[in-house]
């Protein structure tokens, strides 16, 4: 089964991510707006078991911390993505850190970047077009992330959550 680990951020920020997905993600009815922590990988259920005993434990060492959606940016020309860019935080960081330590599949594909995509799969003449008028938005939000979520992939491609865990010792069951 495959698997990922996210931050979804407050409504308020996924309506303002979904203004523009429905547009221009072509993942748009798979997930909803989120900030990924460590990329799809595969696992067996008795991996996962071993894991989430994992991620519980890295959820008691980092407390709530924020986060700050700050501009537009995009990955071109490595590939056609424009994102709501976050600011990167040592907590950001550290959770990325601790969750590839946690993993023995070699290095990420990408180095990490915290964002939320609002636009991918497109042409390089509509990211030319589409970038160009989104990077002009005047974006500055920060909130509170109190949690981040496991993710497993149903078959239809759409992701749901398969545990939640809530940072911070007080909030660890």
């Amino acid at each position: 089964m495959k698997f990922g680990i996210v931050i979804f951020p407050t409504k308020k920020l996924q309506d303002l991510a979904n203004s523009y997905r429905k547009r221009y993600d072509t993942h748009y009815a798979l997930i909803p707006p989120h900030l990924t922590l460590r990329s799809g990988f595969e696992a067996t259920e008795e991996q996962i078991t071993e894991l989430t005993k994992k991620l519980e434990e890295i959820a008691g060492n980092y407390e709530p911390f924020r986060l700050r959606v700050y501009r537009v940016s995009s990955f071109h020309p490595v590939n056609n993505v424009i994102y709501l860019k976050a600011e990167v935080t040592e907590q950001l960081e550290g959770l990325h850190n601790e969750f590839l330590k946690s993993f023995d599949d070699g290095q990420p594909e990408y180095a990490f970047v915290p964002h939320i995509t609002i636009g991918q799969n497109l042409s390089d003449a509509e990211h030319s077009d589409v970038y160009g008028s989104l990077k002009m938005l005047d974006i500055d939000h920060e909130e509170t992330v109190d949690r981040f979520h496991l993710l497993y992939q149903l078959e239809s491609g759409q992701w749901t959550v398969y545990e939640t865990f809530r940072l911070g010792k007080d909030n660890q069951n």
